[in-house]
């Protein structure tokens, strides 16, 4: 970065996994990078305090929509970029997503996905191999940790409603042709390590999805391109991937049938999974040379 733009960090208990993030970020003092610990029980904040040009607030509300706005609240540069505490960005990355607002009619942008594999389950593995895949995932800007606004994207976000999909209402802002996904850009990207909670997130996400769907008030949503035709067209292009197709019908079905339960009974427990939040940071990777959207090696 170049002294403009300033970097949101809302972390609930990441104590393990947030030096790795901010290891990687401007370190200048040029560059604002505010993390909100929230409602944490760890050393979250302390962790952060330890990183030269940090501004650290601690809240006690464990919200990430909240802590985002409190974050907010503390800057005025552009362009804006939230970032979750448990991904790992760099300076370079941030500015690729930043050069993208530079288009003109582009209001927000995220990086390309890298999932870090090592240490997970082939059951994951196979999931993540078809979820990749889906035209959704590969153009919209949920589940990257990271989306960079510019002062009229941030307009769109700023009232920072309450929701537990908070980064599909945020990617959901905007239209298709406001957004850029930056092929030079990457974040790197802890998945579940073990099944269970893989589908502890599943539930999570179906559980959201349902909500905000119910919600006039909220934006649209489009979907992920997850239909039964797309499925059995990948597995038919790829045939690798029929085990993972299976995988994916199958957790979708438990989600949902999980995801019911907890409407019914209105249940808001944050089905968080801790698996991908272990003290190991997660290997450097080789910056991709091709523009190519990263897939996961096979399973």
């Amino acid at each position: 970065m170049s002294g403009t733009g300033a970097i949101i960090i809302p972390a609930h208990d990441e104590e393990h996994v947030l030096g790795r993030l901010l290891a990687a970020l401007p370190a200048d003092g040029a560059t604002e990078v505010v993390v909100v610990a929230n409602g944490c029980t760890d050393r979250t904040a302390d962790v952060a305090r330890g990183y030269a040009g940090v501004r650290v607030v601690d809240t006690p509300v464990p919200s990430k929509v909240q802590a985002l706005a409190l974050g907010d609240s503390l800057t005025s540069r552009f362009p804006r970029f939230y970032v979750d505490g448990d991904v790992v960005v760099t300076t370079e990355d941030l500015r690729a997503l930043a050069a993208a607002l530079d288009e003109p009619g582009v209001h927000a942008a995220g990086p390309t996905r890298e999932l870090v594999m090592e240490g997970v389950s082939r059951t994951v593995r196979a999931y993540y191999a078809v979820w990749q895949r889906l035209p959704g995932v590969r153009a919209e800007l949920y589940g990257r940790g990271v989306i960079a606004v510019d002062e009229e994207g941030h307009s769109r976000l700023a009232g920072w409603r309450e929701a537990m999909s908070d980064d599909l209402v945020a990617a959901m802002s905007f239209a298709p042709h406001e957004v850029r996904v930056v092929p030079t850009a990457r974040v790197l990207i802890q998945p579940p390590r073990r099944y269970g909670d893989l589908l502890r997130r599943r539930v999570r996400a179906m559980t959201g999805n349902h909500r905000l769907a119910r919600d006039s008030s909220a934006p649209v949503v489009r979907g992920s391109g997850a239909g039964l035709g797309t499925l059995l067209a990948l597995a038919r292009a790829e045939p690798r991937l029929a085990p993972g197709v299976a995988v994916f019908l199958g957790t979708a079905a438990i989600a949902r049938l999980r995801a019911r339960w907890a409407i019914s009974r209105g249940s808001t427990v944050w089905l968080r999974d801790e698996s991908s939040r272990t003290p190991s940071p997660p290997p450097t990777l080789p910056r991709a040379t091709s523009p190519a959207v990263h897939v996961p090696p096979e399973y």
